[in-house]
């Protein structure tokens, strides 16, 4: 079991107002991370959503831990009913006429139960690229927010 940090990086073409907007308004953050009923980014705001194949839907547990408003967002990752603990941290950079890189880093994914293949460290990686990789890359490019 590694405990490796999964981290990915990416730069859009938008300021870090607008992707702290992204990130953390949730009726942005709809249309390319989940569905969420209530987002604040304040410290000790909860938030639950489900996700997974059709067949088998897993809650999700968070809370927020830390919200440093266009730079940083730090919340816990627990999954309702399965032992394990993590913590998802979004960093954000300005990269001046470049744009903003984001940071997204997702600590402590071994803690997951390891004879779950759903809790494979393989899924948390495909599943970061494409919100981060894609949807968000895509959600701020074809949009003014």
């Amino acid at each position: 079991m590694s405990a490796t940090p999964f981290v990915i990086e990416r730069v859009y073409s938008a300021s870090p107002d607008h992707v702290w907007k992204a990130i953390t308004d949730k009726n942005r953050m709809k249309e390319w991370y989940f569905d969420l009923s209530e987002f604040k980014p304040e410290v000790g705001f909860e938030f639950s959503f489900e996700a997974g194949p059709e067949d088998k839907k897993y809650v999700h547990l968070c809370k927020i831990s830390e919200a440093i408003p266009g730079k940083k967002l730090t919340y816990s990752w627990k999954y309702q009913g399965y032992p394990g603990d993590s913590k998802v941290i979004f960093e954000l950079f300005s990269e001046g006429n470049a744009g903003t890189k984001i940071r997204l880093t997702h600590e402590g994914i071994e803690t997951f139960p390891n004879d779950d293949p759903a809790f494979a460290r393989e899924n948390f990686q495909a599943g970061w690229t494409e919100l981060i990789g894609t949807q968000l890359k895509n959600f701020l490019e074809k949009k003014e927010i």
